[in-house]
This record gives C-alpha cells, sequence and structure tokens, in this order.
C-alpha cells in the first residue's frame, strides 16, 4: 500500500509539473518597430505559429559548402543530381520541382539555385528576427550564428506578428512596421495568452500519435475555431470546447466535451480540402498527417512538459561517424547532404504517407536501404523508415567528413552505409 501511494504521489508532482509549466511553451518575446515603440508578450507569427516547438522556415540564399568540392566531385554531383531530379521527359531546359508543399524553379546552369538548401528551425532556436526586405530577414539564433534567409515560397518571412502587450493588450504588427523581433524565455505563468494548447491522440490508418495538435497546419491553441456546416446552418466551435473530431467521407462527426455530437461539413476544416494535422511530440519530433491517412483524433490534457525557449540552448555542431560501403570508418564533424551541420537543423521524410520533420540533436543513426529509404533509428531507440525526401534517398547530396579542420573528406551517399551521430 505504501509503494502504491509513494507512487500517486510522484505521478501527482508530475502532473502539477505539467501544469506549471505549461506557458512556457508558448513562443514569447519583445518587439520592436521602426520608430522605437516596443511590444512584450506572447506571440503568434503570422497565423499559425504558437510554441517554441513550430518550425520556422525560409530558403538558405547560398550553399558556401560547395567550394569543398573538387572540380570532379562537383561535376559528378551534378550529373547525379541531373539523373536523379529529371525524368527523359524533363533533361531539357528549366523545369518546377514539388518540395514539401512549395514549388521551385530549377535551372539546370545555376548550381547554387539547385543545391540551395531550405532554412528550417524551430522557434526556440532564434534569438532574433530582423526584416531586411519585402521578403527577406536576418535571423539569429541562441549559439550568435546569423543567416539571411528569404521567402521563396515561405509564409514566415514578410508576415503579420501577433502578441498580447502585457499592458495594451492584443496587437498585429505588419512586416513593414518591424524593426526587430527579440525573442526571450517565457514566464511560467501568463496572465494574457492565445489559449490554451491543444493535446490530443490522432489515430491513422498506420498508426496513433500523441502530443501537442495542430488542425489544417492552423488552428493550434483553445481560442481557435473548428468552422462547418450544419443541416441546420452554419457553426464556429471554439476547440477548447472539443472532445473529439472523426472522419467520415467528406464530412466530420464532431463530439463536444457536454456530448453533444453534430455532422459538419463544406470547409476544409472537416473535409478533404484539410491540409493535414500535425502532432508534434518529444518522442517523435513533428509528424504530419494527411486528410487521406487521419481517423480520429481525441483531445486529452497536457500530459507532457512543453518545451522550454532554455531548452534549446544547445546548439552544436553535428559531429558523428560514417561508415562506409567501401569499409571506410570516418570521424569527425559532419556536414549532412553538403548543408545540415547543427544539430538544431532537420531531417524530413515520408512513411507510410504520414511525413516527419525531425532535428537532427534527437537521432542516433542514419542508414540507407536502397535508392527511396533510409532507416532512422533515434536518441530514444524508436526506429523506422523514411524515404521520398532528399534527406533520406539517392537526391542526397553527399557528406563532408572534417577528420582535418580544412580538408574534410566527400563521402557520395551511393557510399554511405551507416551514419552515427554523437
Amino acid at each position: 500500500m505504501k509503494t502504491t501511494n509513494n507512487i500517486l504521489a510522484l505521478v501527482l508532482v508530475f502532473l502539477a509539473s505539467v501544469a506549471t509549466a505549461q506557458d512556457q511553451g508558448f513562443i514569447y518575446g519583445k518587439v520592436t518597430t521602426i520608430d522605437g515603440k516596443t511590444f512584450e508578450g506572447p506571440i503568434r507569427w503570422g497565423k499559425e505559429e504558437a510554441y517554441w516547438t513550430d518550425m520556422f522556415n525560409a530558403a538558405k540564399e547560398e550553399n558556401n559548402n560547395l567550394k569543398y568540392l573538387s572540380r570532379d566531385e562537383m561535376d559528378q554531383l551534378e550529373e547525379r543530381y541531373y539523373r536523379s531530379h529529371t525524368s527523359w521527359g524533363e533533361r531539357w531546359g528549366d523545369r518546377w520541382e514539388h518540395k514539401f508543399g512549395n514549388w521551385f524553379n530549377v535551372n539546370w546552369d545555376d548550381n547554387n539555385n539547385k543545391h540551395q538548401h531550405q532554412f528550417v528551425c524551430q522557434f526556440g532556436d532564434l534569438k532574433s528576427v530582423r526584416p531586411t526586405g519585402r521578403e527577406r530577414a536576418e535571423v539569429v539564433l541562441q549559439n550568435g550564428q546569423k543567416f539571411e534567409v528569404d521567402g521563396q515560397g515561405y509564409n514566415d518571412v514578410a508576415t503579420d506578428v501577433k502578441i498580447r502587450d502585457k499592458e495594451i493588450g492584443e496587437i498585429k504588427l505588419d512586416w513593414s512596421r518591424i524593426d526587430i523581433v527579440e525573442f526571450m524565455s517565457t514566464p511560467s505563468k501568463l496572465n494574457d495568452k492565445f489559449g490554451e494548447p491543444l493535446y490530443g491522440t490522432v489515430e491513422t490508418y498506420g498508426g496513433t500519435f500523441t502530443g501537442f495538435v495542430q488542425w489544417d497546419h492552423d488552428e493550434r491553441v483553445s481560442t481557435d475555431k473548428l468552422d462547418g456546416d450544419t443541416e441546420d446552418g452554419d457553426v464556429s466551435i471554439e476547440f477548447g470546447n472539443l472532445k473529439s473530431i472523426e472522419r467520415e467521407g467528406f464530412r466530420s462527426v464532431v463530439v463536444l466535451k457536454s456530448g453533444r455530437e453534430m455532422e459538419l461539413r463544406g470547409s476544409n476544416d472537416v473535409n478533404s480540402d484539410n491540409r493535414g494535422i500535425v502532432v508534434t511530440s518529444e518522442k517523435l519530433g513533428r509528424v504530419d498527417i494527411p486528410w487521406r491517412e487521419f481517423k480520429k483524433v481525441t483531445f486529452i490534457s497536457v500530459n507532457e512538459k512543453p518545451k522550454s525557449y532554455d531548452s534549446f540552448k544547445d546548439q552544436n555542431e553535428i559531429t558523428g561517424t560514417v561508415k562506409t560501403t567501401d569499409g571506410q570508418t570516418l570521424k569527425g564533424k559532419l556536414i549532412f547532404d553538403l548543408d545540415e551541420e547543427y544539430n538544431y537543423e532537420v531531417v524530413q521524410g515520408m512513411n507510410d504517407d504520414i511525413e516527419y520533420v525531425i532535428p537532427f540533436r534527437s537521432i542516433s543513426k542514419i542508414a540507407p536501404k536502397n535508392y527511396d529509404n533510409s532507416s532512422i533509428t533515434l536518441k530514444n531507440g524508436e526506429t523506422f523508415n523514411l524515404g521520398e525526401s532528399q534527406d533520406v534517398t539517392d537526391k542526397n547530396t553527399g557528406i563532408l567528413v572534417f577528420q582535418d579542420k580544412n580538408n574534410p573528406t566527400y563521402i557520395v551517399w551511393e557510399k554511405v552505409e551507416e551514419v552515427s551521430f554523437n
């Protein structure tokens, strides 16, 4: 009996700590305008991002790592790129390429464009964002790194920023009015915020996922609303009042916390126009579930601590070991896919039509299995296969291993047997 009481006491302490730390998961900071006015409080980036674990997306201006390749290596890289990115009918002139929800023009004569990569980090990795143009920004990370990025189809640059100032309440600031956004640790208790986190279990045809929920890539707090039509008229229901949403054909069955049930249709919130349901958890990172794979979400109380701003301070270079198919073992600093070199950067890939976005800091091993799939082992022991994206297929541009600080060894993806990360 004493043991049972001790376990119960530990559970209650954990739940209490989760409740008190819940607000620390929200983005928080100070916005300074071009004429020196300042606003401080919880931040919502555009219409979407509200948590430190949400992703900031933009485009890197150039890839400086190409300088480490010899002329022969560059020629071989061009040949592999040309072969893996095109079909016979596409091997002339320009073409458009679709990557993770965005379209890019690929010009074969422009090396910088071809090997230009997406800039992705979590908002918790950011120290500041300063607009430098209509669709450009200077991004500074917590470790002091600076990047010049541009929008190129991403909606995190040139967007409005909402902030709930502790004195005046909510204000929406246009990109053109912002001098700088400076991020800082969120107080453990916020008196004024955009809402409570949405947390739940999402059932899919391939399994279940539990974590913080983003609905339709947009709604993610309790005050956001689910829109739809009923046989009696249009409704707009706060997510905080919902118990579950279940897909049923071209409509959804919604159950409220009171037990009330209704069918909704006619809106991208509740039909096949839904852009997807995202689940973010400490266990797997970010999982993006398309509507065709979605079955049901059940909202529950938060039972894991949201990541606070201070928990993102570990921003280090990627180091590890590369084993090659011809028996070599090379250790040192790594630049993965000729681009990712820090542990805050991410690996993207698909499993059963579900997209995974995982920071390198959570990954233990990556092992190519064939031209279109790699095995991913997380530091928590989870293992699964990912495919279809450049990071994990033969479109990967290879790995630089810095055994020598100034003269890295270049390993083409076809020669990689396994990459282990420290």
